[in-house]
């Protein structure tokens, strides 16, 4: 499976690089058919696009121990309290990142996080190998995550139709005009818009604003990234948005589920 053939030595290069040299690790000691076999005894996917169209303000809260921008946000990192504190606090879903070199994370945060919860469940990581959609769903993930920039159409849509034929509706990030034209005509259901251009880490809230006039009504349509406040919600929702990723707000706060709470409600 082909990612973009033109790195820029960029620090996603770099992470890409690196998962696809963990990937190749890994794969004789999983090998393919051992994981279709796991995911048999999976537990039932759980319904990942519902969960973002209920009433009210959406957040995918996220599980993140460190970020390549940020360094390491929390020492003392419990993934099953979390989930359970997150939910809790009203979540509409949870986003857990599996990447390890950078992020410090691992499907073992994952299965953690799923077993303690009974939100839908999204595999945050650079995916670009089929390998790595059944490893997620062996792992009991809901959904996982597809970064248009790293990915070609023909493994954009390949991956999308394996996530649906396992029962896990992708969402798929964007950052451009030109990635969200590319996620459309692959046939994107739940389209993300990531404020943070992931070549720079440069975070801009107006480009959800500036991009969601282009997605079309009948996709659910995500903001991620840059949101720390209720009006920051507010605003999205009243632009258009069904729900909302946040993942270093709540990481970076004493008690990650109260953060959460006083997000939704607006008070503090």
């Amino acid at each position: 499976m082909n990612v973009n053939p033109a790195p820029t030595g960029t620090l996603l290069d770099r992470i890409v690089e690196a998962r696809r040299a963990e990937v190749q690790h890994r794969k004789p000691m999983l090998p393919l058919a051992g994981l279709r076999m796991a995911t048999k005894k999976a537990a039932p996917p759980r319904d990942f696009a519902a969960a973002l169209l209920r009433e009210g303000l959406n957040v995918i809260a996220e599980l993140k121990k460190a970020s390549p921008s940020r360094g390491v946000l929390r020492e003392a990192y419990d993934p099953a309290a979390f989930a359970r504190g997150y939910e809790q606090a009203g979540a509409a879903a949870i986003s857990v990142l599996t990447e390890e070199e950078f992020f410090h994370g691992s499907i073992a945060h994952l299965r953690a996080a799923r077993k303690a919860a009974t939100l839908p469940v999204l595999r945050k990581d650079f995916i670009f190998d089929p390998w790595q959609v059944w490893e997620a769903r062996a792992a009991d993930a809901d959904s996982f995550l597809l970064i248009v920039a790293i990915l070609e159409d023909a493994a954009l849509g390949e991956l999308l139709a394996l996530g649906r034929d396992l029962g896990m509706e992708p969402l798929v990030e964007v950052h451009t005009r030109e990635e969200l034209d590319r996620a459309l005509e692959a046939g994107a259901r739940i389209v993300g818009v990531n404020n943070r251009d992931l070549r720079t880490f440069e975070v801009r809230l107006d480009t959800s604003l500036e991009l969601i006039a282009q997605v079309p009504d009948e996709c659910i349509a995500v903001s991620e990234s840059g949101l720390r406040a209720h009006s920051d919600l507010a605003r999205l929702r009243e632009a258009g948005f069904d729900a909302f990723l946040v993942g270093e707000h709540l990481m970076r706060s004493p008690e990650p589920g109260e953060a959460l709470r006083q997000l939704l409600s607006g008070l503090r």
